[in-house]
């Protein structure tokens, strides 16, 4: 496997332990028998709950581009050290965007996103070339 793959695989495993932190942490606030219901009646989520579930969406959102980059440069046959590299450097950003969000690390939280987003970018780019 690749290392641009191994990093998407470990990406989606941290959406995965994403979603179960958010869903241990949003139960703990709105009790078992919400979380068992339909739901039909919305709850708002806040503190480090609503900020885990805005973590999880906003990884879904970059885990869509991430994904379209690494197949692009895996199935053209692209991937280098740097795209290697790049990989790296956006499952890192994803790691610590947690922590950060979830903690409300200011400005440290944008920045983080924003090198996550420049790695993924950069594979894209890498891929057109």
């Amino acid at each position: 496997m690749t290392p641009e793959l191994t990093a998407l695989t470990l990406a989606a495993l941290l959406q995965m332990l994403q979603f179960v932190a958010y869903s241990i942490t949003a139960q703990r606030q709105v009790g078992r028998k919400y979380a068992a219901s339909p739901r039909d009646e919305p709850v708002q989520i806040t503190g480090i709950a609503g900020r885990l579930q805005r973590a999880l969406n906003n990884h879904f959102e970059g885990l869509i581009l991430f994904g379209i980059a690494v197949m692009v440069i895996t199935y053209s046959g692209q991937n280098s050290e740097m795209t290697a590299l790049a990989s790296a450097l956006y499952l890192i950003a994803r790691i610590l965007y947690v922590p950060a969000y979830a903690f409300g690390w200011a400005p440290w939280r944008s920045l983080i996103w924003f090198i996550g987003f420049l790695a993924t970018l950069y594979i894209l780019i890498a891929a057109l070339m």
